[in-house]
This record gives C-alpha cells, sequence and structure tokens, in this order.
C-alpha cells in the first residue's frame, strides 16, 4: 500500500506563490515580517527576491505597506503568523485594509492548536472570529496541499480582501489533481444519512478517518469540507442538515467565532436541527506535542466520534 503524502498547508503556500508569478502573476508581490522560513515565503524569495519585502518584526506597519501597495495596482500577499497577522495588526486589518476594500491577501501561518510546542502565545484559536467580524474579507482556511495551493491562487484572481490560514503541521493529502477550489462553495467528501460533519483545515482528514470508524459501527456519516468561512456556503449546509438531521461542526479554533457560529447561525435562522460544534472549548493551548494537543483538546477523530454519538 502506498504511503500517503503528507504537506504542510504552509508549505503549500509558498510554493502556490511561486507557482503564481511563474504563471505570469506580474501584479504579486509578497510581504513578510521576518518569517520567511518559518511562513515559506522564503520560497517565492529565492525565485524572485527583487518581488519579496521583509518588513521586519513590524506586523502591524506590514499591513499598511501592504494596503499602499495594493492602491498602486499591486497585489500583495502580507505572511506571518496568524498570532501576529489576525492578533497583532488587528486595527490596521480592519482600518487600513478592510475599511477601504483594498486588494490586500493576508497569508496566516501556524494557526491553532497545532503549532504545538510554541505553546498558548502563538496558538492563535481566535482569528476566524476576529477577520469574520470584518466587513466585506473573506476568509479561507483549506485542508490539505492541493487545496491551499489552488485555495491562494484564487484569491490573488479575487478583488478584495482575503484571510488564508495555514498550518505549521503537516496533513495528508486526500484531494486528487483535477480538484477544483471556489471561493464560497463546499464540497460533499463522503454521502452519508445519519449525521454531517462539516470541517475545516487539518480537521477534514480527523473527520475523514471519524467516518470511517463511524462507518464500522453502523452510522452513516456525510463529511463535508468547507475551507470558505466567509462567505459561508450556506446552500450546502442547510441541504446536508435537512437530508441527516444532525450536524457536527469541527475546527481547530475557539467555539466562539468560528466555523461551528456560522453553521449554527444559518441553521438557527434557516434549518434548526440537533447540532454539536468540536473545537477549542473557550481555553488557551499549552506546550507539547501536536498530536498529543489535538487529542487532549478533542480535536482528533476520537473527539469527533465522541461528538457524534452525543447527538445521536
Amino acid at each position: 500500500m502506498a504511503e500517503i503524502k503528507k504537506i504542510a498547508t504552509r508549505e503549500s503556500y509558498g510554493n502556490a506563490l511561486k507557482e503564481l508569478a511563474s504563471e505570469g502573476a506580474d501584479k504579486l508581490v509578497v510581504l513578510d515580517a521576518d518569517l520567511s522560513a518559518a511562513t515559506k515565503t522564503g520560497i517565492f524569495k529565492k525565485a524572485y527576491p527583487d518581488r519579496h519585502f521583509n518588513c521586519g518584526i513590524a506586523e502591524s506597519n506590514m499591513m499598511c505597506v501592504a494596503a499602499g501597495l495594493s492602491t498602486m495596482g499591486l497585489v500583495p500577499f502580507a505572511s506571518s503568523f496568524a498570532m501576529f497577522a489576525a492578533g497583532r495588526a488587528f486595527e490596521q486589518v480592519r482600518n487600513t485594509i478592510g475599511y477601504p476594500h483594498l486588494n490586500v491577501k493576508i497569508g496566516a501561518t501556524h494557526a491553532g492548536i497545532s503549532v504545538g510546542e510554541d505553546g498558548a502565545s502563538h496558538q492563535c484559536c481566535e482569528d476566524f472570529a476576529l477577520m469574520r467580524s470584518i466587513p466585506g474579507m473573506v476568509v479561507i482556511c483549506p485542508a490539505d496541499d492541493i487545496e491551499a495551493r489552488q485555495a491562494v491562487k484564487a484569491a490573488y484572481k479575487y478583488e478584495g480582501p482575503v484571510y488564508l490560514r495555514f498550518g505549521r503541521l503537516a496533513v495528508p493529502v486526500f484531494h486528487s489533481e483535477d480538484y477544483k477550489f471556489e471561493i464560497g462553495k463546499g464540497e460533499v467528501i463522503k454521502e452519508g444519512s445519519d449525521v454531517s460533519i462539516i470541517a475545516n483545515g487539518l480537521m477534514v482528514n480527523e473527520a475523514i478517518e471519524a467516518g470511517k470508524a463511524l462507518e464500522a459501527k453502523g452510522i452513516s456519516a456525510e463529511i463535508i469540507n468547507i475551507a470558505t468561512i466567509k462567505p459561508l456556503d450556506e446552500e450546502l449546509v442547510i441541504k446536508s442538515a435537512k437530508k441527516t438531521g444532525r450536524v457536527i461542526t469541527v475546527e481547530e479554533h475557539n467555539i466562539i467565532g468560528g466555523l461551528g457560529e456560522a453553521v449554527a447561525s444559518v441553521l438557527a435562522e434557516q434549518y434548526p436541527v440537533p447540532m454539536r460544534r468540536v473545537g477549542v472549548r473557550d481555553v488557551y493551548g499549552e506546550s507539547g506535542p501536536a498530536v498529543d494537543l489535538l487529542h487532549k483538546y478533542g480535536l482528533d477523530a476520537d473527539g469527533i466520534e465522541a461528538a457524534v454519538r452525543s447527538v445521536l
């Protein structure tokens, strides 16, 4: 049996930027806050050094530089850890990029509990909530290498601000090369009839594994990947809820303000069904191996299976 390929989506980010430039994206420029080795924008920098700008450890200033570049017709990708891109620079993202609706893309890496040993100060589990609150901001969290690279390219083509979230942990590549990502559209990975499991980011693979375990026990789970948290694919959410009558959301984020609340809001207004949210339950993370932390916080196949049993 062939070994499953694993790639961190932050690696996908760097590769996609380089691919975009090689494919003729002549307006593309990349900014980084002295973290290009970690965010993987160094891949782009090596190939196109004159289009990569290190703004130093000054994330708020970097967002303002990106805003200025966008007014000159360029398409800047401002890159840093999620904690700094969404957290430290929130005011500049809101007022300098969001308010004038500028064509700036934010590449946020090292998000969530899976940052691991870096600990609570760097494990940003609030970025979905922060970025969703900015009017007109598109928020995307891809699930694997193929989807991540396509999301970067879709963001480049999109006119307006986009927040892209990437992970540090290597995750299985489950999409085929013919997969087509579209902003605002989710996908049904596996059909089911007993419960809908809606996930994004590295939680999609955990949902797939949970679905296999449930299937072995006679429970049919519909697995849905919704990479675009905003705008949410409301039509797919409601369609699946009507089909199964029960919904579980799964995200590597606080249960407050993220995918779970976005889905819950739609269902509460249009088609209420029993629902559970799997995520970080309003606590800070801690330092430790990524896989162990995911298990401790219930962000793995075991945690998802337990949530399904509770809603059944």
